[in-house]
């Protein structure tokens, strides 16, 4: 008997903590139901030149993950690797990766836009299986509630806030922590609330340097002088056209002569976020969402992405009530509108954030 065609996975893009999670139960759940797994590496470039990696093997004449398939889970990043292949955006530049499909029973996509783009033009020019799951830290993939590796962000950039805060106390100093999102505010927004901070900034705001800055300088002299704070924290989206240590130099030429002893200090935290094991919920998310791909692969669906509690309209249900199969047209037309405003998501995050800057710096 011919061994079956496998289930090919990529993770393509930015890495997000829970990507290794997503492609273990993808092989577990494709292994169970006597279906190998390649994993195929680097993205999308790997896929252009057949870089392959066999993540299970026939033993007993059943198919078993190969290798350590428990550990990799709780191991941030992605073991296949990323890579952001600019050839991907022309048909000329996916026509190898078109001669790859042949040999997939289908391709499952990790990744974010860009990556879940790249797996709707193979949909359209291929006859091989094309299925998405979502994994943005930015929380900015149209159609799903939540993606990969956002809530593993969030703990990070909420635990490096707590120390930074415990410093700050301590030398009577205001702290502007500036995080990813550079077209999506969300971990900014998100994070100010679970970290306590006393002002965030975000692209979505729509404010110009003076503003910020303004707004800033108000949120300092409040905190040090009529709420007789130790610390002042301030969490920037990396999105916000000021940069970080920019807008500390230009705080302390206003503050500096009138607000003796009290510092501002910049920390970025970066590629920081992107890393660490990842979390319950993100473990979780990518199990249940790699389920219902390889299903969805196996059920002959194409063109879709698996969504995480999704409000969209649309949705093709599955076995799991929290997921939700939808064309990945329409996970990039709701994600465009998420960047640029227009989305009821993005204002109803903006709205709320306005009810509550007041508050933030009690």
């Amino acid at each position: 008997m011919a061994e079956a065609k496998p289930i090919a996975v990529l993770t393509s893009g930015g890495d997000a903590p829970g990507m290794n999670a997503a492609i273990r139960a993808i092989v577990k759940v494709a292994a169970s139901r006597g279906v190998p797994v390649v994993g195929v590496e680097n993205g999308y470039t790997g896929l252009r030149e057949g870089r392959l990696r066999r993540l299970t093997r026939e033993r007993e004449g059943a198919v078993v993950p190969d290798g350590d398939m428990d550990a990799l889970g709780a191991i941030g990043g992605t073991i296949l690797g990323s890579a952001r292949e600019l050839r991907f955006h022309t048909k000329e530049g996916r026509a190898p990766a078109i001669d790859q499909l042949a040999q997939f029973a289908g391709l499952i996509v990790v990744g974010g836009n860009g990556s879940l783009a790249g797996a709707h033009a193979l949909a359209h020019e291929s006859a091989t299986p094309i299925v998405g799951i979502p994994a943005s830290i930015d929380n900015d993939v149209g159609c799903s509630g939540s993606a990969i590796g956002v809530d593993t962000a969030l703990n990070t950039i909420v635990a490096a806030c707590d120390k930074i805060c415990d410093t700050a106390r301590a030398h009577r100093r205001a702290f502007v922590v500036e995080v990813m999102g550079r077209d999506c505010g969300y971990l900014a927004m998100a994070g100010a609330i679970a970290a306590g901070a006393d002002a965030v900034l975000f692209r979505e705001q729509g404010r110009d340097e003076e503003a910020i800055v303004a707004a800033v300088e108000r949120v300092i002299r409040d905190g040090f002088t009529r709420r007789g704070k130790q610390r002042v924290l301030v969490i920037k989206a990396e999105g916000v056209a000021v940069p970080c240590t920019r807008l500390v130099r230009l705080l302390e030429d206003r503050i500096g002569a009138d607000l003796p002893g009290v510092d501002v200090r910049a920390t970025v935290l970066g590629h920081l976020v992107r890393g660490g094991n990842p979390s319950f919920q993100d473990r979780m998310i990518a199990g249940r969402l790699g389920l219902a791909a390889v299903a969805a692969v196996l059920g002959g669906k194409t063109d879709v992405m698996a969504a995480w509690q999704s409000n969209a309209p649309g949705g093709i249900a599955t076995s799991d009530p929290a997921v939700a199969l939808h064309p990945l047209e329409q996970v990039l037309r709701e994600s465009a509108a998420l960047v640029d405003g227009s989305s009821p998501i993005t204002k109803r995050r903006v709205q709320l954030m306005e009810q509550v800057e007041g508050m933030l710096g009690l």
